[in-house]
């Protein structure tokens, strides 16, 4: 048996950025270029906004992974998948059917991504003790978040470059959409060669479930459960909302409320200052439980992650374009969701303890995207219904549930603790 913890430094950044591309592709990128080929905005809502439905249902099909093959292996032919599918993009966008083919493919590379994440996120829960699970999980939003970047900053810019370079967008997004299915061929041959073989373990193969019925009466019978999944869905409420409109806050005239920033001064600034501080945030987060378990953190992280929404709001009532506000606002935002979802990211691997771990994570997390996906269904409505000023008042009592829910919902205090 190959010994926990091995080659963790190499495999658990590439893993995740690995997991963070595909799903910026699909979900973000894909609105941006199909705005900038003549796509309306009411198509554009309604086919991509169903893109996101994959994430939200696969604990429906991550028994399977469990009682079929490794998870290595299974993230491995998924990585290789969105590879296949984000060429078939970019190759067929030159054609005169674009729109129906490309969105096959994206729903492709959707329902692999989701399948990539559970196996990613199982045998990372595998691979790594509880202790070191803790520590890393810092890192592994950080790589994730840095995989946004690149597919929402560095790709964007680079499709932005060939259209003023050809005159062509459809050529530019070609030759960007082509780009990205060779960088994420590269990622899979790169998880290929770090990730070691940890489950040819007895121990493992034991903990395979008998059925699949077995693995949801296992994770919904767990004590506290309903407390605890009441909890996941209501952790993010004002920051699925405030995620959604910061940007378009940013980038709006005075006139209706915004600041009246450039595209490229908002992506300079999460893009410098927003990276360095939630790469800060996550990392310091995992230094921390490692160090000192998870309860006596967890308060202080739900806390950082919505005390920057009363910042928004100060923006938004005030509409100073100081860039010195703007720029503390976006420090403390990132720094907050990065400190504060390392601690989230620990009490889901808590909660998926025992026998079917991996399918319980991916029960888990399928509750986080759905608490991010409904608010962030209504975040626009409710912008234009009360202004940005109201919005962000809105955003910031939003916050109330997850501290109340917080005091009861049950853990180990010492959980991620790194043992003496």
């Amino acid at each position: 048996m190959i010994e926990k913890n091995k080659w963790a430094w190499v495999w658990v950044p590439i893993l995740y950025f690995t997991q963070g591309l595909p799903y910026v592709m699909v979900v973000t990128v894909s609105v941006i270029m199909y705005k900038k080929l003549g796509i309306s905005n009411a198509d554009i809502g309604l086919y991509t906004s169903w893109l996101y439905l994959p994430w939200v249902i696969k604990p429906l099909w991550s028994p399977f992974l469990e009682l079929i093959g490794t998870k290595r292996n299974w993230f491995l032919i998924m990585q290789m998948v969105i590879a296949i599918s984000l060429l078939g993009v970019g190759f067929l966008l030159p054609t005169n059917i674009f729109f129906v083919t490309t969105l096959a493919c994206f729903w492709m590379a959707a329902f692999a991504s989701a399948t990539n994440d559970i196996a990613s996120d199982g045998y990372y829960m595998i691979g790594l003790t509880q202790e070191k699970q803790s520590f890393f999980v810092g890192l592994r939003s950080t790589f994730y978040k840095l995989a946004n970047v690149t597919g929402q900053g560095l790709l964007v810019i680079m499709a932005g470059f060939l259209e003023n370079h050809y005159g062509d967008n459809t050529k530019a997004w070609s030759i960007t959409m082509i780009a990205a299915g060779i960088l994420m061929l590269v990622l899979t041959i790169s998880n290929l060669f770090a990730t070691p073989k940890y489950e040819s373990s007895i121990t493992i193969i034991k903990e395979k479930p008998k059925g699949y019925l077995e693995v949801f009466k296992s994770f919904f019978t767990k004590p506290n459960m309903g407390m605890a999944l009441t909890f996941i869905l209501f952790f993010r409420l004002g920051e699925s909302q405030l995620v959604k409109m910061a940007s378009p806050f940013l980038l709006d005239s005075k006139e209706v409320g915004g600041l009246g920033y450039s595209t490229a001064e908002v992506g300079t600034i999460y893009g410098t200052v927003g990276v360095i501080m939630l790469t800060i945030g996550g990392i310091l987060g995992g230094i921390l439980i490692s160090r000192d378990g998870l309860k006596k953190w967890f308060f202080l992280m739900v806390l950082s992650l919505n005390i920057p929404n009363a910042f928004y709001a100060f923006l938004a009532f005030t509409k100073t374009t100081s860039l010195a506000a703007v720029v503390t606002t976006v420090v403390l935002e990132q720094f907050g969701y990065g400190f504060a979802i390392a601690g989230f990211m620990v009490f889901l691997i808590y909660i998926a303890e025992g026998m079917s771990k991996t399918s319980h994570y991916a029960i888990a997390t399928g509750f986080m995207a759905l608490g991010m996906m409904l608010p962030g269904l209504i975040s626009g409505y409710m912008q234009e219904w009360l202004g940005y000023d109201g919005f962000f008042i809105w955003v910031v009592l939003a916050a109330i549930p997850s501290l109340i829910l917080l005091k009861y919902i049950k853990y180990p205090p010492d959980y991620g603790k790194k043992a003496t």
